[in-house]
């Protein structure tokens, strides 16, 4: 396509894809080869071994750049696999500052792998910017942030923290799984690299494992690449097939997430049972004001507590639903209901999660694209 300027919509569809130059095929072709013949050594057509590259790939890395607002984009087989890409940056010795809830995951990442590295994590609270510059230390060489983060759905100001990044020369990392390129675009908001966990909102039909890394800096992207190619966390081409598929529905899928995940959680507000509800549009929720600023809508993932505070309750509302299914993950077509407490978070201590705010009770959900009253009426039932 050109370099006309299109909207999300539009990009969505048509970014960083080209009608197949071989056959006319509107759709990617999936470039099912472990290798390309070469005319002579090193004389080829871009592509040599498809752990280094894929045609099927590149264009997926593509359409994630002009989506996210970027210059370039990396694909992964998963998006722990892209989380560990952006870890390796650092060297032994080296710290981060990270959101004290943010997803279990990249905790375990952190904190099992890592941490035997010589790389220290400092989880610390990040809805109040102002706070964070206390924490750094001479050693410090990165900001993780996940916003809304997983499961409490708390804000982070992308602005103000990566204002404070700057200033001390340290890199902002924005997980932006919750939200997606249709509701935030980190790197307008002064970020380095925005991280995703494909797998959810933007494969959106929970078929593909996959990650993706989006940045502007030409360095950042040379030394992502290099660890994609010599670490080997590549994706295959049919999950870049099968994410570039997702990609061109992301935004109707979404609107319908954020208009049921509104209808959830004002119905959950007014359980008698329900003692808590987490959802970023609320206008009493911790920095709505700041989601306001830099999201477009709140999404479909709403987290509540019971007011009987115990794993056996929220077991039983677990146990109940029929349209919500329980599994781990988010962000497809279909509605999910998990408990982070044994599921997402089991890897970080109890103490530790309780003193994070995530509750024995607490049931987090990815409210999908069903009839919101049929999703209703199926909550309800369950929590009795």
């Amino acid at each position: 396509m050109s370099q006309k300027i299109y909207k999300l919509a539009t990009n969505l569809i048509h970014a960083g894809v080209e009608p197949d130059p071989a056959t006319g095929a509107i759709m990617t072709p999936i470039y099912q080869t472990s290798t390309f013949v070469q005319s002579a050594p090193g004389e080829h057509k871009g592509y040599d071994y498809a752990r280094s590259s894929n045609p099927t790939r590149t264009a997926l890395q593509n359409a994630l750049a002009v989506i996210e607002n970027g210059k370039h984009g990396l694909s992964f087989a998963s998006g722990v696999a892209a989380t560990d890409a952006v870890i390796r940056l650092l060297n032994p010795g080296d710290e981060l500052l990270v959101a004290n809830d943010l997803y279990g995951g990249t905790y375990r990442l952190l904190t099992k792998v890592y941490a035997r590295a010589g790389i220290k994590a400092n989880f610390i609270s990040m809805n109040n910017a102002a706070d964070i510059e206390q924490h750094i230390t001479p050693n410090t060489k990165m900001i993780w942030v996940e916003t809304p983060t997983n499961p409490l759905l708390s804000v982070g100001d992308i602005e103000a923290i990566s204002a404070i990044a700057k200033r001390h020369n340290l890199l902002t990392v924005v997980d932006n799984t919750f939200a997606s390129p249709y509701l935030q675009n980190p790197l307008d908001w002064g970020a380095d690299i925005v991280v995703h966990s494909a797998t959810k909102y933007l494969g959106g039909h929970s078929d593909a494992i996959h990650g993706a890394l989006v940045m502007n800096d030409d360095e950042l992207q040379a030394q992502l690449h290099f660890i994609q190619k010599s670490a080997g966390a590549v994706p295959g081409p049919q999950d870049c097939f099968l994410i570039l598929r997702g990609l061109k529905t992301l935004h109707l899928r979404m609107q319908r997430h954020c208009e049921n995940g509104e209808k959830i959680a004002r119905f959950l507000r007014n359980h008698p049972k329900v003692a808590k509800v987490y959802w970023v549009g609320f206008e009493d929720h911790p920095n709505h004001d700041i989601a306001k600023k830099q999201m477009r809508g709140f999404g479909g993932m709403v987290s509540f507590e019971l007011k009987e505070d115990s794993v056996e309750a929220a077991f039983n509302v677990l146990k109940g639903t029929q349209l919500f299914a329980l599994a781990e993950s988010l962000g497809g077509v279909e509605s999910l209901i998990g408990h982070p407490a044994t599921m997402t978070h089991a890897a970080i201590p109890r103490e530790e999660r309780i003193a994070n705010g995530l509750s024995d009770s607490l049931i987090r959900l990815s409210v999908g694209v069903e009839d919101a009253d049929d999703l209703i009426e199926d909550l309800n039932q369950a929590i009795g």
